[in-house]
């Protein structure tokens, strides 16, 4: 039996997180005037991939939170930076706590080696202007 999916319950907007970190007030901006691209192009099959990544990370059988930390964990892995700002940013709006997430960016270094490490150097600075 799959597990009812559901909005997250965030804490905060996004807005609210633009108004604590400029690092996250830049990357939404541009991610959502890119994304305005994207749908002026009509892509169907690029707007069905929203669709699936936007339902895989909705409250189910996982939570919301573990889910933005499994984002962020690939994200470093993959050593995507835009990622690692989108998934702090979204883990950051359910409330997860910066040591939460820093334990989830030290299982990134496991499984993806030092080539991480820059991308965890950038992750730090969203977190230390989210928490500070």
């Amino acid at each position: 039996m799959n597990a009812e999916r559901k909005e997250p319950a965030y804490l905060f907007t996004d807005r609210q997180v633009a108004d604590k970190s400029e690092i996250a007030r830049r990357f939404l901006e541009t991610r959502n005037r890119l994304n305005e691209n994207v749908d002026k192009a009509g892509n169907v099959l690029v707007k069905r991939f929203y669709n699936i990544d936007h339902n895989t990370y909705l409250e189910g059988a996982i939570p919301a939170t573990y889910k933005e930390w499994m984002g962020l964990v690939v994200s470093a892995g993959l050593r995507c930076d835009d990622c690692i700002d989108y998934h702090v940013i979204q883990s950051c709006r359910l409330g997860a706590t910066r040591p939460e997430r820093e334990d989830a960016l030290n299982v990134a270094l496991v499984v993806g080696g030092s080539i991480v490490i820059p991308h965890l150097c950038r992750a730090d600075e969203p977190l230390t202007e989210l928490y500070s």
